[in-house]
């Protein structure tokens, strides 16, 4: 598994990623998108760093077929402070890919002058994602309830956090 900049080779798996019934609801691809709204999307991500919102990544296989997407985001920054978030294709889904793209992810974060801590944000009924994030050396902090709008509902949301060793 590696980590990469976007590629706009990498819409094939934008588009397996948009026909996740749960994956466009938390982040900026589109569900369904047609190709052209696929490789805006790549593109978007391709500018993050430019735009100063933080690092997206293409997390690949050994055979550096893209198999997901990653990113920490640095809205917080100045308070020391970043989340990240990831996803990876239901084809490749079960391979411990998630979990190695966020260690490679959570390792760059500490090379991030003034950051010292990285916050994840899971559903509860997430268990994969839950593992993935304590597979990764995350720790769960506690439960917000209420905390955040997704598909049109507020959900409780479980924040686990890593913290600059």
């Amino acid at each position: 598994m590696t980590l990469r900049a976007a590629r706009d080779s990498d819409v094939e798996m934008a588009r397996e990623l948009s026909e996740d019934p749960y994956v466009p609801l938390i982040g900026t691809l589109p569900a369904h998108g047609t190709r052209e709204d696929l490789m805006a999307w790549v593109r978007r991500q391709q500018g993050r760093h430019a735009e100063g919102t933080g690092f997206a990544f293409t997390i690949t296989d050994a055979d550096d077929t893209p198999v997901g997407h990653c990113g920490l985001w640095l809205r917080n920054l100045h308070q020391g402070r970043a989340s990240a978030g990831y996803a990876i294709t239901p084809s490749a889904r079960g391979r411990g890919l998630a979990a190695d793209a966020l260690n490679a992810l959570t390792r760059f974060g500490w090379s991030l002058e003034g950051l010292h801590r990285i916050e994840l944000f899971i559903e509860p009924w997430n268990t994969a994602s839950v593992r993935t994030a304590e597979r990764a050396g995350y720790v769960r902090e506690g439960l917000l309830c209420s905390h955040q709008e997704i598909g049109g509902r507020r959900r409780d949301m479980l924040l686990y956090a890593a913290v600059r060793p």
